[in-house]
């Protein structure tokens, strides 16, 4: 492994052009670049085609990386990744499923679930077209829909806030959580006091927005409007 000093210098060099110092920093990071393309693995895009994709998310790094920013260069190097990545899979994403129709299809999946715990049995496609009042075509194409690779940018639930799938895929290791943290700290850095005091509350210590509102003194209604203020600058970084 390069120490720091190394690592500054190789990264002269390949802005440079200097392919061998690029070819250094590729294998002595190529460990980081497969832990950020593993939480892009099963979306729609081949493991080759991430891996080349997260390549060019690193060149992009090396090219504008300054030592004065303060921070590793692996800390930088993975918003650049992910940013690349991201753009990637919204430009040239899986196939498209109209939003209408992946929100009919998570409904769908939540009555069906819970139809059953009460149940014992699962609804017929008729008890389905009867609760949402729609026909049983438009039943059978939303539950076939469910079964369609999508984007991660995809907004998937009228009912959860606006987030993004991408918000919604779990980490399966601690690598991939702590890659995460890496990002997400850098975001959390540039937000103001008041900002990351509502985001460690809401997020880390599990507080409600009323629990928030009484330790700030504001209202329910001013913190539920600052969190939706907050949560789009982070996805403005991300």
């Amino acid at each position: 492994m390069l120490d720091r000093e190394q690592i500054i210098d190789y990264v002269l060099k390949a802005k440079n052009g200097d392919e061998h110092a690029k070819n250094v920093l590729f294998l002595n990071n190529a460990p980081l670049i497969r832990s950020v393309i593993k939480r892009f693995k099963n979306k729609g895009v081949e493991y080759d085609d991430l891996y080349q994709i997260g390549c060019i998310g690193f060149i992009k790094a090396i090219n504008n990386f300054d030592a004065s920013f303060g921070v590793q260069f692996s800390t930088y190097t993975v918003p650049m990744i992910v940013g690349e990545i991201k753009r990637y899979m919204r430009d040239n994403g899986a196939i498209k499923v109209s939003r209408n129709l992946k929100i009919l299809a998570n409904k769908i999946n939540r009555f069906i679930d819970k139809y059953t715990s009460i149940n014992a049995n699962s609804p017929s496609i008729k008890v389905i077209a009867e609760k949402f009042k729609v026909s049983e075509e438009d039943v059978v194409v939303a539950m076939d829909s469910s079964k369609m690779p999508l984007s991660i940018h995809d907004r998937f639930d009228d009912e959860d806030d606006g987030q993004e799938l991408i918000e919604k895929i779990p980490f399966v290791n601690n690598e991939e959580r702590d890659v995460n943290r890496i990002h997400l700290s850098l975001i959390i850095d540039k937000l103001t006091e008041k900002e990351r005091k509502i985001i460690v509350m809401r997020y880390y210590r599990d507080k409600t927005q009323s629990e928030v509102a009484k330790i700030l003194g504001v209202s329910q209604v001013q913190i539920s409007r600052l969190e939706t203020k907050i949560l789009n600058k982070i996805k403005t970084c991300y």
